[in-house]
């Protein structure tokens, strides 16, 4: 109990239960005491998820943005990039680009030659 000046042991004495009461009542979302009680609540006020839903309505506004500036000029709706978040490096990750049409066909076509040559 920082915010106050008080600890446990001043119950009784300096800090009234009233008191105590009042000030766990009155505790931040984020604090370890909310989050034990209403952890549903906890994770909700946390900023993280406040700025994922920020993103994703910006992401939204932009693409209502292009259709309308596509609808106005009749032309096609350009694509808008979403609004950098932080990504987790993905360590799994197989391929790092993409491969044009014409090689895959031809990377496909020497597997099954090679798994012909060894039947």
């Amino acid at each position: 109990m920082k915010k106050t000046g008080h600890e446990l042991n001043d119950l009784g004495g300096t800090l009234s239960w009233g008191a105590l009461f009042s000030f766990v009542t009155n505790l931040d979302a984020e604090s370890a005491t909310a989050r034990e009680i209403e952890p549903e609540l906890a994770s909700w006020s946390s900023t993280a998820k406040t700025n994922a839903i920020l993103a994703d309505i910006f992401d939204v506004l932009a693409a209502i943005n292009s259709n309308l500036k596509a609808l106005g000029s009749g032309t096609r709706a350009k694509t808008p990039e979403r609004y950098p978040r932080p990504q987790k490096k993905n360590k799994d990750r197989i391929f790092t680009s993409s491969m044009p049409m014409a090689e895959m066909r031809a990377w496909i076509e020497e597997r099954r030659r090679r798994h012909a040559r060894n039947d």
